[in-house]
């Protein structure tokens, strides 16, 4: 490249740098070693404001229909990293340490919860095929956007420095296809969720007792009534439903980038993406600990479908009465008579 053409490009870069920071150009009275007449260099003084400018995202003048052209660094994108990297991250990190914590310690206080009466060796349905069918979808693809999220969150931190560079981006490759595609089975399990379950979810007066007794999950012989799913599964129910809402939307922002608006909204979504799936996952480990080794015979309702009746007379009394066609007593923890 001649001396010519190297001064003739420096000249477009500078004067392209003030068009986009939206200051006038200021000319020295020498001109470029070598260059032709009327090719001029920049005082001093003014590449610094300019390239100030132009680092803090001031938008400048420009010819092009995009009204952001006239930005040649998009300074959000520091503040989004520094949010990423920093206050998401740690305190997400945190809320994930802490609920396995939480967990642990209650586990060794309390034990696993287990019936406070004999079995009866009779079973009751509590979900059918098309229920538990869909639970596992909904949970099965969570697990896999979760850790494969976690992945590209925490990776290069907590697997890098253990499994080395290699084998750390085949894994993270694998694992963006299968978050970019098994987040279309979540979505669906949590559309099917939601038409399933819903009417089965909406808050009640009964919900509060279940609250102020904490479920009876930190005393024996201690039984709030519930119908077919307790306060607690409630929560959980629309934890997923709105959360995977929000997760559906801002993953599809994501999946298709300025379909859903420009740069600044795609960093927005991502950092509400990670917030949402960071709080979904803490409540999904404590689900996902009452559901196994938290409480005797929980597992079977989405295993096999079928329930110790005890169990179901224990957690879920008005909705045992109600399959068993059995009158429910108004009383407080009344009885339940066979219906007349």
């Amino acid at each position: 490249m001649t001396s010519w053409c190297k001064a003739a490009l420096a000249a477009l870069t500078l004067m392209l740098g003030l068009a986009a920071a939206g200051m006038p150009a200021r000319a020295a009275d020498t001109t470029s070693a070598g260059a032709p007449a009327g090719t001029h260099q920049l005082n001093t003084g003014a590449d610094a404001d300019v390239w100030r400018a132009i680092r803090q995202g001031v938008q400048g003048t420009s010819s092009l229909p995009n009204p952001r052209a006239g930005v040649l660094i998009q300074s959000e994108g520091e503040s989004w990293r520094a949010l990423r990297n920093g206050p998401i991250a740690t305190y997400g990190a945190w809320a994930l340490a802490g609920i396995l914590v939480v967990l642990v310690l209650f586990f060794l206080f309390r034990g696993r919860i287990r019936l406070d009466a004999p079995a009866t060796g009779r079973t009751v349905q509590r979900f059918n095929a098309l229920e538990r069918g869909t639970h596992w979808l909904t949970a099965g693809s969570f697990i896999v956007l979760a850790l494969t999220g976690l992945n590209v969150l925490y990776g290069r931190w907590v697997l890098l420095p253990v499994i080395g560079p290699e084998a750390f981006a085949a894994l993270t490759g694998w694992g963006k296809l299968a978050h970019n595609y098994l987040g279309f089975a979540f979505m669906a399990g949590v559309l099917v969720t939601f038409l399933l379950w819903v009417r089965h979810n909406i808050p009640e007066r009964a919900d509060l007792t279940w609250f102020a007794q904490a479920g009876g999950l930190f005393s024996k012989n201690v039984h709030p009534e519930a119908k077919k799913f307790n306060a607690g599964q409630k929560v959980i129910f629309w934890a997923t439903v709105l959360g995977g809402a929000g997760l559906g939307f801002t993953g599809l922002a994501l999946l298709f980038p300025f379909s859903f608006g420009g740069l600044q909204d795609m960093q927005l979504y991502q950092m509400i993406h990670a917030v949402i799936a960071l709080a979904m996952a803490v409540i999904i480990i404590g689900h996902i600990y009452i559901g196994s080794v938290g409480m005797e015979g929980a597992f079977d309702a989405m295993g096999s479908g079928q329930v110790e009746e005890e169990w179901a007379r224990e957690h879920h009394a008005l909705w045992l009465a109600e399959v068993k066609g059995e009158r429910i007593d108004p009383r407080p923890h009344g009885h339940h008579a066979p219906a007349e």
